[in-house]
C-alpha cells in the first residue's frame, strides 16, 4: 500500500501547481513589502509595476509563494457585515485571494479599498492593498492559478523574476 501511495503521489506531484515557482511566460505577481510595490509579470517580462499597502507589521502580510485561487468583483465583508459595492466597504471593488497559511483564499488577498491615501503605508490586518483603477486592471489579467509571491527584499523585481524562472 505505502509503494503505491508514493508511486501515486511522484506521478501527480509534477502536474499539481501548489507552491512551485511559475513557468517562463505565466503571469506571475511579486509583492516586495519593503518597497510596497507589486509587479505583475507576463509573457516573460515585467508588464506593470503598482504601489501597494501591506501589513501594519511585518508578520501580518505572509510571505512566500502563494497561489491566486479565489477571485470576486464587488466582495462582501464578513468581519463587519458589509455589502460588496458599498462605499464603507474597505475591500474595494475587486478580490484576488490567495492560498497563504493553508488558508482558502478568502482571507488573505489583493484588493482594491475606500481610503486611497491608505497606498504605500503599512496599514493593513494582513492584505496587500491596492487603488480602485489598479486591483480592476490586476483582476481582469490574473487568471486562477496565477503565482503571488510576497517578500521583503532590497532585490529589484527583476533580480526575482529571474530567480523564480518567471522572465530569462
Amino acid at each position: 500500500m505505502l509503494k503505491f501511495v508514493i508511486s501515486l503521489f511522484l506521478v501527480i506531484s509534477p502536474v499539481w501547481p501548489l507552491g512551485q515557482n511559475p513557468k517562463l511566460g505565466d503571469p506571475f505577481i511579486i509583492i516586495n513589502k519593503k518597497v510596497n510595490q507589486l509587479a505583475f509579470i507576463d509573457d516573460g517580462k515585467i508588464q506593470k509595476v503598482y504601489k501597494v499597502a501591506t501589513g501594519k507589521t511585518a508578520d501580518l502580510t505572509p510571505e512566500g509563494m502563494f497561489n491566486a485561487i479565489y477571485k470576486a468583483k464587488f466582495p462582501y465583508w464578513k468581519k463587519k457585515n458589509i455589502p460588496g459595492g458599498d462605499p464603507k466597504n474597505p475591500l474595494g471593488s475587486r478580490w484576488i485571494g490567495f492560498d497563504a497559511l493553508n488558508t482558502d483564499g478568502s482571507i488573505y488577498g489583493i484588493h482594491g479599498n475606500n481610503d486611497p491615501s491608505s497606498i504605500g503605508k503599512y496599514i493593513s490586518n494582513g492584505c496587500v492593498r491596492m487603488h480602485t483603477n489598479d486591483v480592476n486592471e490586476l483582476y481582469d489579467k490574473t487568471p486562477y492559478g496565477t503565482k503571488v509571491f510576497i517578500t521583503t527584499t532590497t532585490k529589484t523585481f527583476v533580480q526575482i523574476a529571474k530567480e523564480k524562472g518567471a522572465i530569462k
